[in-house]
């Protein structure tokens, strides 16, 4: 028998929210260091951590600045058949 696991955006926007704030906290940035960095401000990477809302192309600036982009990228790779 399979299980299912519901999620819905808000539980996706946390996910990243969380993903992306322990890499910032493992690479010993604040958020005003990783704002200088992205370009994203301070304010935005605050509100983002503590509500997962943000705009696509910022959550991209940030991924950029703490991930490798093409991880993020290859998601949307689909599989030949």
């Amino acid at each position: 028998m399979s299980r299912f696991l519901l999620l819905d955006n808000i539980d996706v926007q946390q996910a990243f929210s969380v993903h992306l704030r322990q890499l910032r906290e493992q690479a010993k940035l604040s958020r005003e260091a990783l704002a200088e960095r992205s370009s994203v401000p301070a304010s935005t990477i605050k509100k983002f951590e503590l509500t997962g809302e943000i705009s696509f192309r910022q959550l991209l600036l940030l991924w950029q600045s703490l991930d490798d982009l093409k991880r993020l990228y290859d998601l949307t790779v689909i599989a030949p058949n």
